[in-house]
Parts: C-alpha cells; sequence; structure tokens
C-alpha cells in the first residue's frame, strides 16, 4: 500500500524548510557575501590579471594551450609551463560573457564562495556556527592579501574544500576522501598551490599513525580503514595530477618557484618575507598568542596535525607576504575549536526566521548596490594603467622594438599585442632566460643603460613616472620624451622619424 504524507506532515516539512533557509548561519553567509564584494569593489585592476585574460582568450579561441612564449620579443619562444591555464579560460569566460563587470562578478563569487566555504569549514571544524563567523572572518582579514582576479582565488579555494573533505572523511565517513582525486585533477590545472594540497594531506596521513601525549601536544591514530582509504584516495589523487598539459613538469612547477627563482621571488614584492611590524604580521602574532593562552588558560589540547599546520602556515607567511592568506586558512579552524566553548552554540529551535529574512534580503541588497558599475571599473584601470600612453602609441603608430616597466607588461599584452613586451609578469620565463636578471640591474641603474637598450636593439621606451629610468635617459643624449602623463612617459630615440 502507497505511504501518503498527510497535511501536517507537509507543512511541517515547509517550516523546516523556511527555518533553514531563514536561519542564522544563512544570514551569516549572506554577510559574508556583503564583506566580499567591498573588500574586491576595488580591486580590480591587477597588473598580472591582464596576461591571465589574454592566455584564457587564446585557448578559448584556438582550443589550444601554448607551452611556449607568445608574448615577448627577450625570450625568443623559450617554452612555457601553461599551469594555471584552466583557470585562465575561467577568467575569459567571465570577460566574454560580461566585459569588465563579468570579470569583477568573476573576483566577487570566488571571494564569496571562499569566506562561505571556509565557514562552514569553521563551524564544522568548531562544532559551534557562531564562532565558525569567527574563523571566517580570520580568513578574510588575512585573504586581504591576495584578493585579485588571478588563479590563485581558485586554489585557495580548493585548500578549503580539501581541508573539508578531509575533516568529514575523518569524523563522517572516509569515503569523503575520494573527494581528494578530481579536486586535485582540476587543481594541478588551475593553481601551483595544489602542491601545498598534497603537503596538507600527507600531513594528514603521517599524523594518522601516531598515538602519543606531550603537554598539551597529543595524537591518536585512526581506525585502521580510514588510514587506508586517504593512502588510497591520496594515491589517486596524485596519480590525477598527470592529467595536464605537460606532465610532470607541470608537477614540478611549484618546486621550480621555490629553488630556481631566486630573483622573482626576491625582486618581486608579494614574494617579499612578511615584515612583523606591519598589521598582517601583527594579526599572526595575535592568532598565534591567541591559541597558546587558550592552550595554556583552558588546559586544552593541540593535536599533531594541527601544530604541524600552524607551523607550515607560519613559515610560509614568514617567508612570503603572500603566504599570509595561506596562514588564515589553515589557522581559522584550529582557533575557533580552541574557542568553541566561548559561545553558546546555535540552536535552529530558538531562530527567528523572520527577522533572518529581513537581514538577508538587506544583505544582499548591500552587495547589489556595492557592486561596481562599469565607469568605475574603467577608472581603475586607467588609474593604474597606461590607458592614455597606449592610445597614444596606436594613433601615432609608434613602430619597433618597445622597452616596458615591468607592471605595465601585463596591461600591455591584452591593448596592444601588435608590440611584443619586453617584460611582464610572467617572471619564471623570464628568468630562465635571463632576461629578468639584465632588466632588474637596468632599472635599478646597476649597469651600464646603453648595453640592454643596444642588445635588444630599443626603439621606443615605455615607463612609469616613478622609474629611475624617467630621468636617466634624458641625460644619454639619445633618447627623447615624445608623451607624458600622470602616470607614464614614452621615450623614442632621438632623431626616429
Amino acid at each position: 500500500m502507497a505511504c501518503r504524507v498527510t497535511a501536517p506532515e507537509t507543512e511541517r516539512s515547509r517550516a523546516g524548510v523556511v527555518r533553514i533557509v531563514f536561519s542564522l548561519p544563512v544570514f551569516l553567509g549572506a554577510m559574508l557575501v556583503v564583506l566580499a564584494v567591498l573588500s574586491v569593489r576595488g580591486r580590480f585592476d591587477d597588473p598580472d590579471m591582464w596576461w591571465h585574460l589574454k592566455m584564457g582568450q587564446i585557448i578559448w579561441t584556438t582550443h589550444s594551450i601554448p607551452t611556449t612564449d607568445l608574448f615577448s620579443y627577450t625570450t625568443h619562444h623559450h617554452a612555457w609551463v601553461p599551469h594555471e591555464w584552466l583557470a585562465q579560460v575561467l577568467i575569459y569566460a567571465a570577460y566574454r560573457w560580461g566585459g569588465y563587470g563579468g570579470l569583477m562578478l568573476w573576483l566577487c563569487f570566488f571571494t564569496a564562495a571562499l569566506y562561505i566555504t571556509g565557514y562552514a569549514l569553521c563551524s564544522l571544524y568548531s562544532g559551534n556556527a557562531k564562532i565558525g563567523f569567527a574563523g571566517a572572518m580570520t580568513i578574510w582579514f588575512f585573504s586581504t592579501a591576495g584578493l585579485a582576479i588571478r588563479p590563485q582565488m581558485i586554489g585557495y579555494l580548493f585548500l578549503v574544500f580539501e581541508l573539508l573533505a578531509l575533516h568529514l572523511g575523518r569524523t563522517r565517513n572516509p569515503r569523503w576522501f575520494f573527494c581528494l582525486p578530481p579536486l586535485f585533477a582540476i587543481w594541478v590545472n588551475c593553481h601551483g598551490s595544489f602542491f601545498l594540497g598534497l603537503i596538507v594531506a600527507a600531513i594528514f596521513l603521517a599524523g594518522s599513525f601516531f598515538n602519543f601525549r606531550s603537554g598539551m601536544l597529543v595524537s591518536s591514530p585512526w581506525v585502521p580503514r580510514q588510514r587506508w582509504m586517504l593512502s588510497l584516495a591520496l594515491s589517486l589523487s596524485v596519480a590525477g595530477l598527470l592529467l595536464n598539459p605537460v606532465g610532470t613538469k607541470q608537477i614540478l612547477y611549484p618546486l621550480n618557484t621555490m629553488l630556481h627563482q631566486p630573483l622573482g621571488i626576491s625582486q618581486v614584492q608579494e614574494w617579499q618575507p612578511l615584515q612583523l611590524s606591519e598589521a598582517r604580521g601583527v594579526a599572526m602574532l595575535g592568532v598565534l598568542l591567541c591559541i597558546f593562552l587558550l592552550l595554556v588558560v583552558r588546559r586544552s589540547e593541540l593535536f599533531w596535525d594541527e601544530f604541524l599546520l600552524l607551523a607550515l602556515g607560519v613559515w610560509l607567511a614568514v617567508s612570503h607576504q603572500r603566504m599570509v592568506f595561506v596562514f588564515g586558512i589553515l589557522a581559522a579552524p584550529i582557533l575557533c575549536r580552541l574557542l568553541s566553548t566561548s559561545w553558546d552554540n546555535y540552536d535552529a529551535q530558538t531562530d527567528r526566521p523572520l527577522p533572518n529574512a529581513l537581514l538577508i534580503a538587506a544583505s544582499l541588497a548591500v552587495a547589489f548596490w556595492g557592486f561596481p558599475n562599469r565607469q568605475s571599473l574603467s577608472r581603475q584601470v586607467e588609474l593604474k594603467s597606461p590607458v592614455d600612453a597606449v592610445e597614444f602609441i596606436n594613433n601615432h603608430h609608434l613602430s619597433g622594438r618597445m622597452l616596458n616597466d615591468y607592471v605595465y607588461g601585463g596591461y600591455l599584452i591584452w591593448a596592444a599585442p601588435e608590440h611584443p613586451v619586453f617584460v611582464d609578469g610572467r617572471a619564471d620565463v623570464f628568468e630562465w632566460t635571463g632576461v629578468l636578471d639584465e632588466f632588474g640591474k637596468w632599472a635599478m641603474l646597476q649597469s651600464d643603460p646603453n648595453t640592454l637598450l643596444e642588445k635588444y636593439k630599443v626603439d621606443f621606451c615605455l615607463l612609469a613616472q616613478e622609474s629611475p629610468m624617467v630621468r636617466v635617459l634624458p641625460l644619454l643624449g639619445k633618447w627623447k620624451v615624445i608623451y607624458s602623463d600622470d602616470r607614464s612617459v614614452i621615450f623614442v630615440r632621438a632623431g626616429a622619424s
């Protein structure tokens, strides 16, 4: 006999759905959407965004993935590792769909997804949905070091996904571990942070074997089935990394960056060590101090894998300021677990759906209002990129080899593709060919300026006003200014038509 659902049961089911949709956690998620929009609305014109966009366009239109340099004349089409090709296609797809607005929506989406997923992770890990919001705010603060329309946004979102899968596999069902192989197969084609993901998974697997207690530091062994399933999932994940355009070169690319690109790491600002006197450095020390005090005052326990994740996060952040983003992701769940008893947990039975619904609607309205319009995005581009200088180059039909400022390279690849660049934000290929070293010494007045200009037979230079070479070139007697504005200067050889 068929089972009938009675009217009261239907009403209770509907009421349950309403309580879930208009609950406090959903409202807090809506608040994170607002925070995401307001945090990124002024971060449209990252210099590297443009070459990512151009690479995505090439892959989209040619249906092929370039493995040599296509944009500069100084590297002579040197081999290049397309380690972010899939993310670049997604960036271009957003632009193709909605132009500048589509790109900003891309950034808002991945930023909001990162915060909401981080909130879910911290809530589940701590067992307290209210404290979980503090974890999301921790992730937000440290993420401000790297919010940009760049593949790293996808990479760091995947890191949170991985931590979620590892936690659910450990505490609920080991089958969650098998989310990792497809995750890594996609991750390796989006961003080099997949290598960090492998290290994180290895930390969990290694910790599953230990059983000890040393003061506040403890480790409990996993049941054999859990350990075996994580081992299998991690093995499949490593195999899945081979699903990329260039095989092992792409898998080993993060190691190449850290071990064989010393100039890029030492000269590019985001790879510089974190200054502990800066706001994020002070905040990192504050988080570590808070964790230490919670352990001492409450006589809490710190798990072995948590200790290793904290140590990894601190080491990365102290070594490279851009990695403070990673520290926030790794530290937030641990901090929330230790704070979990500091505030009463969320109780769905005492929740108030109507006020929540009004607050959710208001939050979404603020997010819609805060989304920048086309004019605002265009102004951001004009303030940070040589828009007028490129227009001058095109209108006056400047030809020949161009030497450009490092930070202008990405925009020139997108806006002036008919002029191959001298250098751009792809520091790897320029370091492999020696161009980055030559350009760095030239730009910082550490070599004879004429040597580089003559070697590459440069016909005109597009430099930022703050470049030291703007003051030097006129003194050489061979160069004259033909264009200048508040941001850029164009030099051509004296006597050139």
